[in-house]
């Protein structure tokens, strides 16, 4: 019987299959990298604000607690965002006529809230309590990063699953003394005190990585 094939097919045959494997595992990468951009988790994008508040001049500059801003940081799972009075009760008497605040004051006046734009979300199908993760000991800025030098609030970290699930995988190496939970800088706590500290606030690993925890 005459050969239906010329030689030379195997290698095509070959050189198809090495291609196709190629091409597969690069648009697989394409993929991963795409869902890790800063396209898709706007991580280190700054967003435009109504008014361009400073966290590097309000925290390191005069010294301010995360929570004279986000009031129910504690006990809400919302961290909040500051009311207009918050704003109003400094910026009435400091840089009371500079135009940059203007929205600050009109919001006083109308009663109608400051429309920022959100920077640090889940999705919808995510659940998150900030009050439980400041009850255990983990500091704003192990997910925030350090907002004591943004002139421009930005997102920091991704928020992705894997992030997520490295910190309830390992929370030893986020979690602090309670009186460093809203500090910038601070140095983490040693090995042994750590595990101390995940014993004494009954944070049990084996569970933190279950689906339910996130997505109930």
């Amino acid at each position: 019987m005459a050969q239906l094939f010329h030689p030379i097919a195997n290698a095509y045959a070959k050189g198809s299959i090495l291609f196709g494997g190629v091409l597969a595992g690069g648009l697989l990468f394409l993929g991963w990298a795409h869902e890790r951009s800063a396209y898709v988790t706007s991580q280190n994008v700054v967003r435009d604000q109504p008014v361009p508040f400073s966290h590097n001049h309000h925290v390191s500059g005069l010294g301010l607690d995360c929570r004279y801003c986000h009031l129910s940081v504690e006990k809400a799972g919302f961290a909040g965002i500051p009311p207009t009075q918050v704003c109003y009760g400094c910026h009435q008497i400091i840089w009371k006529d500079v135009k940059m605040l203007e929205p600050v004051r009109a919001s006083y006046k109308t009663g109608e809230p400051i429309a920022w734009n959100r920077v640090h979300d889940v999705p919808d199908f995510v659940y998150f309590n900030h009050s439980i993760h400041i009850a255990k000991g983990i500091g704003c800025e192990s997910c925030h990063g350090p907002v004591n030098q943004m002139p421009l609030i930005r997102k920091a970290k991704t928020l992705q699953m894997d992030f997520c699930l490295d910190c309830h995988r390992n929370p030893e190496k986020n979690i602090r003394e309670k009186e460093d939970v809203f500090k910038f800088g601070v140095t983490p706590v040693s090995a042994e005190r750590a595990k101390e500290l995940v014993d004494e606030r009954k944070i049990v690993k084996k569970q933190l990585d279950n689906c339910w925890v996130c997505h109930r």
